[in-house]
């Protein structure tokens, strides 16, 4: 479990996030939405590190992570897992060196138990028979799925994916967060997801937080969400033409 309490982070004057605090829980995906500008990035960015608190706590397992030494923080990173928004993959690697990449650096087994674990998570992602291919000889979707690879190559206990279906077309998308479900269930992680599609929120999202300006304005499950009467939360779901029309049938 991430804990997040009373988190403010300022950046000089202006004040981003204000009073933050949720659990993120362990076997479930938790999504974050929000518009652009709402926080939910730095807020991200604060939970692992990278940007250090104005005030509050993030604690993993109940360790309060910010205070640790850098040595005692890296050990907390090395459980954590991420796809970044565009795959962020190496052009001039191969599928099976772009998943081996973080193995080769944190990992003290032998070459033979590094590919094995390759071998298995590509498995795992449907991708078995692409290994010597380059980012540029498969499908966005495929990267996307190179990428989660080599997120989950360390076993993490945490799994970060920031707009995870940017770019992929509605049913590459949905094979996506499908995938995201499945992972994060059958290896009992700490997912995180950084989302503005409402389509991802509906399919996967469990435990949801809406960003509004700086400020947690609402958390509940994908079911609450349908029924809001939060005003700022319904402007948000219901921006795009796919959510309208969802509205439209369940109030008829």
């Amino acid at each position: 479990m991430i804990e997040v309490k009373n988190l403010y982070k300022s950046f000089g004057e202006e004040e981003v996030l204000r009073d933050i605090s949720f659990n993120f829980k362990p076997g479930t995906v938790n999504v974050i939405i929000g518009g652009s500008g709402s926080g939910k990035t730095v807020l991200t960015k604060c939970i692992v590190g990278l940007f250090e608190l104005t005030k509050g706590q993030v604690l993993y397992e109940g360790v309060d992570f910010h205070p640790l030494s850098f040595e005692e923080k890296k050990e907390i990173r090395k459980q954590i897992g991420f796809l970044f928004q565009g795959g962020a993959l190496f052009d001039s690697l191969t599928v099976e060196e772009n998943v081996m990449f973080p193995l080769n650096i944190f990992e003290q087994g032998t070459q033979k138990e590094r590919k094995e674990r390759v071998d298995f998570v590509l498995n795992r992602v449907n991708l078995t028979g692409s290994e010597k291919k380059y980012p540029a000889e498969i499908s966005g979707g495929m990267q996307k799925r190179v990428a989660i690879a080599r997120a989950i190559a360390m076993k993490p206990k945490y799994l970060f994916c920031d707009e995870p279906n940017s770019g992929l077309d509605p049913k590459t998308a949905i094979v996506i967060d499908n995938l995201i479900g499945e992972i994060t269930a059958e290896y009992n992680m700490t997912t995180v997801v950084i989302t503005h599609d409402m389509n991802s929120v509906l399919e996967i999202g469990e435990n949801i937080m809406f960003i509004y300006q700086g400020e947690l304005e609402w958390s509940g499950t994908r079911d609450d969400i349908l029924k809001t009467t939060n005003k700022n939360l319904s402007d948000f779901v219901y921006a795009s033409d796919f959510m309208k029309q969802i509205r439209s049938i369940a109030n008829k």
